[in-house]
């Protein structure tokens, strides 16, 4: 079973991330899901979400990020939902050790995570609606390239419709139960392959 460090969205640590990390340990899996915001607040909206990120400031949460994963085993699996998928992947590329990568609803392009390699023994998945308004297909290409350069396997999942945190059920108007199923089944077996290796 995998250790997993799973981090939050702009939204803050929801029950729906807590519910996350549940559904990763009743698998089997270690799950540790730091609350960047140091429980400071949760969000139901995206624009005071964003406008307290914007005061923290994108540094401090990337050294809390950090930090939180500085007892840790080398070899994690990196988790994150949207801008915690950013954090995800930047310590999945810059500390050695890291077993794979699942972006959820998050696919950052390379430039903005200041890397130019991938760890050859961690795969990635990507997972975004189609239509999903925050969704950079440049990016998401960007990074799948970079990772697949490696040697490392990169998949991008589409999903229809156009809700970006569609695996959230505290948010009614964008959960989807069946993308969200879909995507859950998908990041076990990644999980799996990462345990087998």
């Amino acid at each position: 079973m995998a250790e997993i460090v799973l981090f939050h969205s702009a939204l803050g640590l929801r029950p729906g991330i807590i519910e996350a990390a549940d559904r990763l340990r009743a698998a089997g899996h270690t799950v540790h899901a730091p609350d960047l915001f140091e429980g400071a607040a949760t969000f139901d909206s995206v624009g005071p979400a964003m406008a307290y990120v914007q005061q923290l400031g994108i540094a401090t949460l990337a050294g809390r990020a950090a930090a939180a994963v500085a007892p840790l085993p080398a070899d994690v699996v990196y988790a994150g939902f949207s801008l915690g998928a950013s954090f995800a992947a930047r310590l999945a590329a810059t500390r050695p050790g890291a077993r794979a990568a699942l972006l959820f609803h998050g696919g950052p392009a390379p430039a903005q995570l200041r890397i130019d390699a991938w760890p050859a023994s961690a795969p990635v998945q990507i997972h975004f609606s189609v239509s999903d308004p925050w969704r950079d297909n440049a990016a998401i290409a960007a990074l799948r390239d970079l990772v697949r350069a490696s040697g490392a396997e990169c998949t991008v999942f589409d999903y229809p419709g156009s809700a970006h945190l569609f695996s959230d059920p505290g948010l009614a108007a964008e959960y989807d139960p069946a993308s969200s199923g879909l995507m859950w089944e998908r990041a076990a077996e990644l999980l799996r392959n990462a345990d087998a290796a």
